[in-house]
């Protein structure tokens, strides 16, 4: 079993398609498919499930992509240890992110990283926090910030936490509640919400609140970016929670209202395996996402930590 197959066929089964999974690798579409078949022959057993517009994992083929996973990391691991030792830092770091995690200035982050280590391969993806964390425990992924609200961390995952903010009611400022200099939890349950998808940190926070509280809500409208949820609040089509850098993003038209007696948390953290990061670029990195986040932010006019 070459390691190259295993390649393939973990970017197929993450691109769920054969066409996006070779542009991605930069090899022709043939030679990736004649491997992917030269796998199958090999393990006995068909890994995909194939139609015009998508290929999905079979049985054989979900039983195989873990392992797959940890035995590429770990060929990358080994690379790289010989590397560290002739002084050099090289090979690949994938970090995954959830989108505005307003804590720490990732482009910039990447850009100095890139500047100091330009011998290392950098990859990022944009998700939600539920897969990121799995996508971490299988070794997909270096490390991930996510966004949780104090949950435990997963089997296989450890959580290290950047920053702490409260959840924030945000609606139309002609909206009742606007007035309020407070609002209280008992007040929400009739409302519309727009919020985010169910596997976003932010979205479970509410969920788990809510929960809490005994309360039932009415999600109208459910987006996959903050953007599109503040346009959508502005519009008075709903109310959302959101956390607080959110509600205190530049050139949106929506009022913030504190809620009572509790807002809830969310926190950002930094996500690796269990065991510790699987290579030494991802430790450098680390050690500028440090320095980076040590660094006080600056206020913006509101009170509230400037974001973009």
């Amino acid at each position: 079993m070459e390691l190259r197959h295993l390649e393939y066929f973990i970017a197929v089964a993450e691109e769920e398609h054969f066409t996006r999974a070779a542009e991605r690798l930069h090899v022709a579409q043939s030679g990736l498919s004649a491997s992917i078949r030269s796998l199958e022959r090999e393990l006995g057993a068909p890994l995909f499930v194939r139609s015009t517009r998508r290929v999905g994992l079979t049985e054989a083929g979900r039983a195989l992509l873990a392992e797959a996973r940890r035995t590429v990391a770990s060929a990358a691991a080994a690379r790289n240890a010989v590397a560290a030792v002739q002084g050099l830092l090289r090979g690949t770091v994938s970090i995954g992110t959830e989108q505005c995690l307003a804590v720490i200035d990732l482009p910039m982050v990447l850009a100095r990283f890139r500047t100091v280590h330009p011998g290392v391969e950098i990859r990022l993806r944009q998700a939600g926090t539920t897969g990121l964390l799995e996508e971490v425990r299988t070794g997909g992924l270096d490390l991930a910030f996510v966004a949780l609200s104090g949950a435990r961390a997963p089997a296989g995952v450890s959580l290290t936490p950047l920053t702490s903010e409260p959840m924030m009611l945000v609606c139309h400022p002609g909206h009742p509640l606007a007035a309020c200099e407070t609002v209280d939890w008992s007040r929400l349950q009739d409302e519309t919400f727009v919020d985010f998808h169910g596997d976003w940190g932010a979205r479970q926070v509410t969920d788990r609140a809510f929960g809490a509280a005994g309360l039932e809500r009415q999600v109208a409208l459910e987006v996959n970016d903050v953007h599109s949820l503040l346009d959508f609040v502005a519009e008075d089509l709903g109310v959302a929670l959101v956390p607080r850098p959110f509600a205190y993003k530049k050139n949106k038209k929506v009022h913030a209202v504190p809620l009572r007696p509790t807002a809830p948390s969310w926190v950002v953290s930094v996500a690796v395996p269990a065991n510790g990061p699987a290579n030494p670029a991802t430790d450098a990195l680390l050690s500028i996402v440090e320095e980076s986040t040590s660094a006080p932010a600056a206020p913006s006019p509101n009170g509230a930590a400037a974001v973009g």
